[in-house]
């Protein structure tokens, strides 16, 4: 697969070419060791190629398991449970003190799950074995996560966890949409949240971050705008960001109905609206913080991301990650506690899978984390790995500096704007060769197929919440620069007709004019700008467009295809230029559009008084029409 198939693959497949790596539970099966009597040598052996690592302890307790969760949870314990679950954990934590005797431990968090539905005394034991266990690194920041309704209701605990050492807290709100929040399964409402920042802010803690989520299927662009105006008045020190993943969650197969393009849109509006709220961060990242030089992230995920720390995880599912090697402790599969409680009192690590891996691996997972704050550090990959990064990736940094997706500034590969809207196409470039073919394989079997993804699409669309009648515009964009004449198309991000071509265009807002609208869609969608616009007609036919009644009207223009720099963006995926060629036959046309391999046709019937679609092959709505009408009207 070159390049260009692996960012298309991506921006397909965007639900699961994201920061987590590998695909699927069973992409390092290949690498598996399979004999558990090894284990222990092979972790020990692993352990002493580096001095430093950071700690995670898995809390797997939640009330009960929200529908877009995607962790190991698990729901309606009881009291008992948990201390069973605590005696084993601290058991797990005393086999890898001896295993990581003389190591620095350089970052620490307890998550979960709801770390904070433990007992105080449960807390205390954890932690305090945490200090007298490893080596823990002077001025580490311990890092810990609760939930609203724990912080507002149980003071004490938010108190405990402040004199116990933690200093920074994280809390989950996802939304302040009470509809959304049942629709998942979370409960919420502003007066808890009030509640529970007042008793975080009385415990003591200065470094106070927000979960929020985006991306869900019946989750508005109002409901998500007003959930970040509150959680910017709850006045937290950092938010982070979280866009819904799907994979391994109750509401999957939601997921084909949600397009790149929205949430594309509502990280913009969350970008946009945090940082002028005095929240920082570059383009692309999750996390804003509003403390100057602070990434707003735990000292475990901060050196995780940037500088590919390794790190050992305990706890039920909890994974860990060596120099070469990656581990799922027990539960990861099932989320149980059967097996995990039994390998700990038979005195084995509790490992579900350990994989050692090929150092092409270990670094397509390093990079694809690297993305959580949208950029690489050089000097970092090649402190851990060895290598010249621009040089082990020599064709895909060629690649996304090329297509401008990012940039080099400062010893660092940042995304650009451009690649932020993209960023499920970037990421998969730096995967291994090996996981490049399966994200083209792995995920066509989960698509319940482009109808069933457009009914769900169709379901959650509420025509009632835009201008009606809907007014929209598209334009046929023709460039000379040799013999041949061609059109400019864009592929669309969106549903309807999501990944077909079509015109550039869009919906025209309430205080601009047509000619307005179409010349902004344009430069939003193509880059393509101060162009001369040619009337073609209308549009009106009733279902030209299964969102509901919208009127089209069509604009061409001719261009140097040499002066203008063509740029996809917006709802725009990609947009390429089309070798076009006419044959008229009778009142019959035939349309035909070429680029490279890629081949779009049309067959249409045309009249003095109408024009109709015979045939139609892979452009989107009633656009084989337009692109007639366009080609006569400017006379090519």
């Amino acid at each position: 697969m070159n390049c260009n198939e692996i960012y298309e693959t991506g921006l397909l497949y965007h639900h699961y070419a994201n920061t987590a790596y590998p695909l699927t539970p069973q992409s390092f099966m290949q690498y598996r060791i399979n004999d558990r009597d090894k284990i222990y040598d092979f972790v020990c052996n692993e352990w002493q190629k580096t001095d430093e690592l950071s700690l995670y302890i898995h809390i797997p307790f939640c009330k009960q398991r929200c529908r877009f969760c995607e962790y190991v949870v698990l729901e309606h314990t009881d009291e008992d449970c948990e201390n069973e679950y605590v005696e084993l954990l601290l058991k797990e934590m005393k086999m890898y003190s001896e295993i990581l005797r003389g190591k620095k431990i350089v970052g620490y968090d307890l998550g979960g799950g709801t770390p904070s539905k433990l007992s105080v005394r449960n807390l205390e034991r954890i932690t305090n074995a945490v200090n007298e266990l490893f080596d823990i690194q002077e001025g580490v920041v311990f890092s810990v996560e609760t939930t609203p309704l724990i912080a507002a209701n149980e003071p004490e605990k938010i108190k405990a966890l402040y004199d116990l050492g933690y200093r920074r807290i994280s809390m989950g709100v996802q939304t302040v949409s009470e509809k959304l929040l049942s629709e998942l399964g979370r409960e919420g409402s502003a007066s808890i949240y009030e509640r529970a920042v007042e008793n975080i802010r009385k415990a003591g803690f200065t470094s106070f971050n927000i979960d929020l989520m985006y991306g869900f299927l019946y989750q508005t662009d109002t409901d998500f705008r007003i959930t970040i105006r509150y959680a910017v008045e709850l006045a937290p020190e950092h938010i982070t960001l979280y866009r819904n993943r799907y994979k391994g969650t109750k509401i999957e197969g939601e997921a084909g109905g949600v397009s790149i393009y929205k949430a594309v849109y509502q990280y913009r509006l969350a970008y946009n609206m945090l940082t002028e709220s005095g929240y920082c961060a570059n383009i692309g990242k999750n996390t804003f913080s509003r403390v100057p030089g602070d990434y707003g992230t735990s000292d475990y995920l901060t050196k995780r991301v940037i500088y590919g720390t390794p790190y050992v995880g305990m706890g039920l599912g909890a994974q860990s990650f060596g120099m070469d090697y990656l581990a799922y402790n027990l539960g990861a599969a099932e989320k149980r506690m059967e097996r995990y409680r039994k390998a700990i009192e038979e005195g084995r690590l509790p490992i579900q899978d350990i994989y050692p891996l090929p150092k092409e691996e270990s670094i397509a997972k390093m990079v694809s984390v690297a993305f959580y704050f949208a950029f690489v550090d050089l000097e970092a990959f090649k402190a851990r790995f060895g290598l010249d990064f621009c040089e082990y990736f020599r064709d895909e940094v060629d690649f996304v500096l090329e297509n401008k997706l990012m940039y080099l500034n400062d010893g660092r590969l940042w995304l650009s704007e451009h690649g932020a809207d993209h960023i499920n196409g970037v990421i998969p470039l730096f995967y291994s060769k090996r996981s490049k073919e399966e994200l083209k394989t792995a995920f066509a079997a989960k698509s319940l197929g482009e109808e069933n993804d457009e009914k769900l699409f169709l379901d959650a669309y509420d025509i009632e919440s835009y201008f009606r009648p809907s007014i929209a515009v598209d334009i046929a964009v023709f460039g000379k620069a040799s013999e041949r004449t061609q059109l400019l198309l864009i592929r669309r991000g969106e549903h309807p007709y999501m990944n077909h071509w079509a015109l550039a265009g869009g919906f025209i807002k309430s205080d601009e004019t047509l000619e307005q609208a179409a010349a902004r869609e344009l430069a939003e969608e193509t880059g393509v700008e101060s162009v001369q616009l040619i009337p073609v007609g209308n549009y009106s036919d009733v279902a030209r467009d299964p969102r509901g009644r919208v009127i089209s009207c069509a604009y061409a223009a001719v261009v140097d295809m040499n002066a203008v720099e063509v740029l996809s963006g917006d709802d725009a995926v990609d947009a390429k230029w089309f070798c076009i060629d006419v044959a008229k036959n009778g009142d019959e046309y035939t349309v035909v559009l070429a680029c490279g391999e890629k081949k779009l046709s049309a067959k249409l019937r045309k009249t003095q008084y109408s024009c109709e679609i015979i045939e139609n092959n892979g452009l989107a709505f009633d656009h084989a029409r337009i692109i007639l009408d366009a080609y006569l009207k400017a006379d090519l």
